[in-house]
């Protein structure tokens, strides 16, 4: 049996879709159709039930994938092993990251870290927490960094970082008369104020929202005025007077001492928030582990 076609095979059988599995590979779909074709000549049996709508498994088909995924993790588990034989952690570790934790919390613990096991590469990936969970599924990234819990029992997620989230406004933005003592906004208020918001599937806004919705606010009848994909954007609008926004307490401490930007608070809003790590056990290499280790301990 050819290892290459087991390994299309059971991509294939794992994502149910052969399309999916050319993006996930990097090969053509007609290679992977003709790959599985020489698997199913060789074991003389069919393995998947074609459909227009989607892609089953046979009794055979389903037969070769638990065998398929026992050889899989002893395969895996054997380059641990060997690695860890040589009593140095090295390889590439691919890390995904939502923006906050890119921008203003890993790079200096990734520093630290490689100042201790200088012999592995780290490659970080920063996007949103929608998109850092899609590159995890599609094995793009061997470790993911979000803010929000994740519906994936087969991912191990643990709590790393607490952070806070905060309202900011331009130093000189100017609220409506009855807002301006003491910065503090009820929740009626905010129906007026003109916002910047980072997209939908940001964990930022996501977290946001949820927290308006618990307190009867609708947050689709607010005036957002603006949306961009990164922090730094976010931080320029609100300093431009455009509107106030939504942000990661870590990510303006350096504004806030030059006072170009002012902390606004909302009455009855929690705003705390969590970071977590997010994985699968059985696929992290001895690279990955020490990270882990590594992170949960300096933080």
């Amino acid at each position: 049996m050819n290892f290459e076609h087991l390994k299309v095979f059971h991509t294939v059988a794992r994502e149910k879709s052969f399309s999916k599995t050319a993006k996930i590979l990097h090969m053509s779909q007609p290679a992977i159709s003709l790959q599985i074709r020489q698997l199913e000549e060789s074991l003389n049996t069919k393995l998947f039930k074609r459909t227009t709508r989607k892609v089953d498994l046979t009794q055979a088909g389903e037969i070769l994938f638990q065998s398929a995924e026992k050889i899989f993790y002893i395969v895996h588990q054997t380059e641990k092993d060997i690695t860890l034989l040589s009593n140095s952690i090295h390889g590439v570790l691919h890390i995904g990251a939502s923006l906050t934790m890119g921008e203003h919390i890993l790079p200096q613990v990734i520093g630290n870290f490689k100042r201790e096991f200088p012999n592995v590469q780290i490659l970080l990936d920063i996007n949103n927490s929608e998109q850092v969970i899609e590159k995890l599924i599609n094995e793009k990234i061997h470790i993911g960094f979000v803010q929000s819990m994740i519906n994936y029992p087969e991912y191990r997620q643990r709590i790393f970082f607490e952070d806070e989230l905060i309202i900011i406004a331009a130093n000189d933005f100017s609220l409506q008369d009855s807002m301006e003592l003491g910065n503090s906004l009820t929740l009626e208020d905010i129906y007026t104020l003109p916002f910047v918001f980072r997209e939908s599937g940001s964990g930022t806004r996501q977290l946001f929202e949820e927290q308006l919705i618990k307190n009867n606010i609708d947050p689709s009848k607010l005036h957002v005025i603006l949306e961009l994909d990164n922090t730094q954007s976010i931080k320029s609008a609100v300093e431009a007077g455009i509107g106030i926004s939504i942000i990661s307490k870590a990510s303006v401490q350096h504004e806030l001492s030059l006072k170009t930007i002012r902390q606004l608070t909302i009455q009855g809003l929690n705003l705390k928030r969590y970071f977590y790590s997010v994985y699968d056990e059985k696929k992290l290499t001895p690279a990955g582990e020490t990270f882990l280790s590594f992170i949960h301990y300096e933080l």
